[in-house]
Formats: C-alpha cells, structure tokens, sequence
C-alpha cells in the first residue's frame, strides 16, 4: 500500500499551477457523448484516477479515446454500446451521468447505480425524474437503471427539489439533443454547470442561462464535435490557499480564478490570510509567526462556500485561535475525518451536522487515514504543519481529484514524499503508458501510446 508522508514545520514559498477542473471534465465527458459527428479535443485535461475510469467507460461504449497528457480525444460518432457496466460505474457516481446522452442518442439505456467517496446519500432521484418528465420510461431492479424512451426524449419544465450539480449536467445533455425545449428551475449555479453548458454550445448545442438558477436548453441535431479547454480546478486552487495559510506560507497560484473562489477566498480574509488577485491567478500569504483567526463555514450549494472544501479548511481551523463551527448542509457524513485530526492532537468534535473546533497550539505527527477524497487532501495539510512525520494511507481517494499532488507540494517547500507499492488503478503508472484509458494490468514502464 502507498502512503504519503510528511515531516511538517515547514513553510511554503513559491508557485504552484493549477490542473483542469476534476468536475468539470467528468461532466462534461458524460456530455460528449451527444456529439453524433466529428472528433472533439479536449484541453487542460486533468490526470487523475476518476479521468482514467470515465475514459475507460467510453471505451466500454464503443467510444475511442486517445489520451496524451493532458489532451484528450475522443470520438462518440459509433457509439454503440447501450449498457454502462457497474465495474466502472461503482468507482464514480459521474460516470451514471452516461445514461442521459445514451438514452437521448438511442431511446434505451441500462446503466449500474452509481458509487464514488463515502460521504452521505447522493440519490440519483434528481437525475431519474428529470429524465421521466422528458418522456422516459424507468425502472430500477437488481442495482441497475433501465430507461426506454422509444420516441425520443422531449423537452420539459423540470423543477429541480436541490440544486443538484450532477443531475443539473446530466439533463442539460440529455436536453441538448431532445425534441423541443427544455427548462431547469433551481438548477445548480456551479462554475462546472457553466463550463458544460459552454461545451454543449461548442458543440452546436443552445443552452442559455448557465450559472443563474433557470438554464433554458433548445434541443438541435445533430451536434458535431469541437475543441474545448477546460477551466482550472477551484478546489485545487483552494486547497494549496489553506497549504500556504496552514504552514504559515506565501504561495502565488497560477490559474486561480477570482469569480470561483469568491467564498473560499472570504474565509481566508477572515481567517487572517491575505489574499490577491490578479488576472493569471492569486497570492495567498500568512502572517509569519501569527495565530489564524476562528470563523465560522455553512457549507451550502454554490455561491456558498463549497462542501468539497469544509474538510480542507477544518484542518486548517485546527491551529486558529479560538472556536470555528463548520455546518454541513449537502452530505450528512462529511465528518469522518474528525476522528483522524484528533489524532494529531487536534480538538474536535461533531455535534448534530456540525463540527466544532478549538484551535490548539500545536498538531503531532501520526499514522492517520484518509476516507474520502477531500478528507484525505486535508489530513496531507494537516501533516505539513504537524511536529514530527505524519504518515497518510488512502491515497486511492486522493488519486481520484489531485494530479501531481506531491509533486506541487514539495515544489513550494513542502517535506513530502509519497512511498510504498502502487494501488491497481494508480494514475501514476497511467501517466507512465501515456495517458491511454486501458486497463492498469496491461501497463508497461515504456509502452507507447497507440489509437485506440
């Protein structure tokens, strides 16, 4: 088993650049498949285990994909493949978001229940009844989705309980090729429903009001494909903010963007960071020798601040200066990772669907686990500023949302390094083959990249 592990203590300095944005390329994968002629490239692709899965389901469905680096090809002209195998679809619940596409493409499809972190429910209601207002016929028996829409899918008024980012994706490609016009009230307003409508429109798709609360879709056919570079990652760019903030540090991240990480970039201000913006990314410096503030976190659906970032800024909260109160309002078990702060000495608890803290002088080096993705990224911070080496396992779960993670860390100064025998799966030996979606086992150190 791989670990990473730290010997903390030390502050950060330097440039850290950003990767393509994890959600927004698996969404707007999932919306490729909607392209009936042509090729479409894809730029700033990030290289990461959920990429590697996704890439490897469009495979599965007849859809070639070249990957070099941090390009990506892909042609969905011969999809044919109408079943989603739950092999793939048990790793990462975005890759559910193939049956939309398939079912507007053909009028059947069969795809697994999804899986991904375990962090609390993320029922696929959302998705299902959409696509039953569009005129689908669904049934779900033995872990499996089967819809039929045997005339096409239809545009409709579809009323969205939550916010949802993924069901807000998945319908906006369905849309994209139904019959008439398709309206989604209380649709999520992340940058990543942004990025995905702007794909679909690439495409020769009409999608309107992407980032408000109602986006207006004209279905049109057919699409053809197109070259789209994707956005930068704003949990990534988070992330490396707290490791400057955490470590005492001054670090510039290229690629940042002020208008996605309005929220993060408030807490740090409150918090006692010092944040700038200019238009190639942003400058996040701590006071030397200084004690970060207490705040208070509602994670809440975007404009708020984004639940992906809770776990990051709670390890943080873990050396401020009094008490912080972060409330979780999307995932209901998003605290595992508690249990793994206290330890290193940290204090904190749960109470209700908040965790409490009380800032301590110092955090201790220790063995620790990370159980989701996120979690694991903020117990890697943790150990950075912890005394003594901190030894991290699930690194699985990492894998599948930071490229070079280690890499850009001790690039600013970071006592990092990363040990042990690679997991099946590991996005390093894939970078190694190049970046072709294939299978793990069938990797070698020197094998070169072909067509698929």
């Amino acid at each position: 088993m791989e670990k990473i592990y730290t010997v903390g203590g030390r502050r950060l300095e330097g440039e850290i650049a950003l990767s393509g944005s994890k959600n927004a390329t698996l969404a707007i994968l999932a919306a490729a498949l909607v392209a009936e002629e042509g090729q479409t490239l894809l730029t700033n692709v990030p290289m990461i285990s959920d990429v590697m899965v996704m890439s490897e389901m469009l495979e599965q469905l007849g859809v070639p994909t070249r990957f070099d680096r941090n390009t990506l090809l892909i042609d969905a002209t011969n999809l044919q493949a109408h079943d989603a195998p739950y092999e793939l679809i048990k790793q990462m619940r975005a890759s559910f978001n193939v049956l939309g596409p398939i079912l507007a493409r053909f009028g059947a499809a069969r795809v697994a229940l999804p899986g991904g972190c375990d962090i609390g429910a993320r029922p696929v209601d959302f998705h299902l009844k959409g696509l039953e207002q569009m005129g689908a016929k669904i049934t779900v028996e033995h872990g499996y989705v089967e819809a039929f829409a045997p005339n096409g899918l239809r545009g409709a008024d579809i009323y969205l309980e939550f916010p949802s980012v993924g069901a807000t994706s998945h319908l906006m490609a369905a849309a994209a090729i139904a019959k008439g016009t398709t309206r989604i009230t209380n649709a999520a307003e992340e940058p990543d429903i942004i990025s995905c409508a702007k794909f679909i429109n690439a495409l020769g798709g009409k999608v309107s009001g992407a980032g408000t609360k109602t986006i207006i879709i004209e279905g049109s056919r057919p699409l053809k494909g197109a070259r789209f570079a994707i956005d930068s990652d704003r949990i990534e760019a988070g992330t490396f903010a707290v490791a400057a903030a955490i470590t005492g540090g001054d670090i510039y991240i290229r690629g940042a963007l002020e208008a996605h990480l309005e929220p993060v970039s408030a807490k740090l201000i409150d918090a006692g960071v010092q944040v700038q913006f200019d238009v190639d990314g942003m400058r996040v410096k701590a006071k030397t020798g200084q004690r970060l503030n207490a705040v208070a976190i509602r994670a809440t659906p975007f404009p708020g601040f984004p639940t992906d970032m809770q776990p990051i800024f709670a390890a943080m909260l873990t050396l401020a200066d009094g008490t912080s109160i972060i409330t979780e309002t999307v995932y209901e078990r998003r605290f595992k990772y508690l249990n793994e702060l206290a330890r290193m000495g940290a204090d904190c608890k749960t109470e209700g669907n908040a965790a409490v803290i009380v800032g301590v002088d110092r955090l201790t080096g220790a063995p620790v686990a990370g159980s989701d993705l996120r979690a694991t990224a903020a117990l890697v911070l943790a150990g950075l500023a912890a005394s003594g080496q901190t030894e991290v396992s699930g690194l699985q779960f990492l894998d599948r949302g930071y490229e070079a993670f280690v890499e850009k860390l001790s690039g600013v100064g970071a006592d990092i390094w990363r040990a042990g025998e690679p997991e099946p799966g590991d996005p390093q030996l894939w970078a190694r083959s190049g970046g072709r979606a294939i299978p793990v086992s069938a990797v070698t150190e020197d094998q070169a990249f072909c067509s698929g």
